[in-house]
């Protein structure tokens, strides 16, 4: 998928006759790549790009675009064995009744950047830069849907290695100790008092992988309200598996290595 998006962005640019920046925006379903947008202009991500690889892209692309060759340049990446991770900043505290969803449209209000030579400390960086401190135990609460199921089980096996303990709801819960690893179950919201966002007001729970969901207007109002409550008591929350993957990698990290911070210039 990577080589080909590639490919259609050379294309795309040798078509368009491009001089300089372009930006493209890509979104893939079911192995399909779609293009959102193309734009002949810088981005965000021309800064992140540039300190992430140490080069001057923005002064490059003004050179060319004032007919020097993109040969007299030497483009290749002068931090190599890094990882660089950009997260995203978004405003959702400071409106009490938006939802945490996102769509194409733009919505964060800044960029960090986690940067190291360990996937999972660069990632856990990006988090801590963001304000979303990954919590190195306690209680994680876990709802998947049922084509997830069966992954969650690894999950929770990690999570018990890393240290926590489990929580979920009522069909995660029980296909967890059905697999002999302790699984505590909670109410959905619908299901009444005490339920999730009552135990997550409490700040009892450290970490949130939800990928259940669900169509009916309960389902909905029910993910609404997880979504408000994890961010009201400020709970990392992974809205699908691969990111769940990730932050126990940035778990494992923080837990197994000591953080250390480089400025930029000594990179």
């Amino acid at each position: 998928m990577i080589k080909e998006i590639e490919n259609q962005t050379k294309k795309l640019a040798l078509a368009l006759k491009v001089k300089g920046f372009m930006n493209v925006q890509y979104a893939i379903k079911k192995d399909k790549i779609y293009v959102i947008e193309v734009n002949p202009r810088a981005s965000r991500t021309v800064p992140f790009v540039s300190k992430a690889k140490n080069l001057p892209l923005a002064k490059i692309a003004s050179r060319v675009m004032t007919g020097e060759k993109l040969t007299n340049f030497n483009l290749k990446s002068k931090t190599k064995d890094m990882f660089a991770v950009k997260e995203a900043v978004f405003p959702f505290n400071k409106f009490p009744n938006s939802d945490l969803l996102l769509g194409p449209e733009m919505k964060s209000t800044g960029e960090v950047m986690g940067f190291d030579k360990n996937f999972g400390m660069a990632f856990a960086k990006s988090q801590i830069a963001a304000s979303n401190s990954l919590p190195k135990k306690g209680l994680a609460f876990i709802s998947l849907k049922n084509s997830h199921k069966e992954e969650g089980v690894q999950l929770a096996k990690q999570l018990i290695k890393l240290n926590f303990t489990l929580c979920g709801t009522g069909g995660t819960a029980d296909y967890i100790s059905k697999h002999g690893i302790k699984c505590k179950k909670i109410n959905k919201v619908n299901q009444g008092s005490p339920h999730i966002v009552d135990i997550l007001n409490t700040k009892k729970i450290a970490l949130v992988i939800n990928t259940g969901g669900g169509n009916s207007e309960t389902q909905i109002s029910d993910a609404v309200a997880l979504r408000r409550a994890t961010l009201a008591n400020k709970v990392p929350y992974c809205t699908n598996m691969s990111t769940a993957k990730v932050c126990l990698e940035g778990i494992k990290s923080l837990k197994l290595k000591d953080i250390s911070v480089t400025s930029l210039q000594d990179l």
